[in-house]
């Protein structure tokens, strides 16, 4: 029986790779070139209070109302809440909208958001 099986294995593995013909002209790597990244702009949707507000608590309240923010620190140190990378201007405004109307809703007060550019490498 443990020749049978041996046989059968040998038999399995002489078979792999035997309906693979190489070609050698194929089988060399092509050079893969990077594709030309379009510099286009991003958009960010910043939200801030005016009342000084913990961070945490606002970023948990857009968490628990679906939008999902960044928060980062600039150069300057200063922390910010940003909703994005948008693919355009107007992908960020009407998100802004929704962002308003939730606000509204929630009888948030003295807090503003602005569609931003984002800087270039971020």
């Amino acid at each position: 029986m443990r020749k049978l099986v041996w046989i059968v294995a040998a038999l399995v593995l002489a078979g792999c790779g035997e309906s693979k013909n190489v070609d050698p002209q194929k089988s060399k790597p092509q050079a893969v070139t990077a594709p030309a990244v379009a510099s286009a702009a991003q958009w960010d949707l910043e939200v801030r209070g005016e009342t000084t507000q913990a961070v945490s608590d606002l970023s948990g309240w857009l968490i628990e109302h679906a939008f999902i923010p960044n928060v980062v620190k600039d150069g300057s140190g200063n922390t910010r809440i940003l909703i994005g990378p948008f693919n355009s201007k107007a992908d960020a405004q009407a998100r802004q909208v929704e962002l308003q109307a939730a606000l509204v809703k929630a009888k948030k007060q003295n807090i503003e958001s602005l569609v931003i550019e984002r800087p270039a490498g971020q």
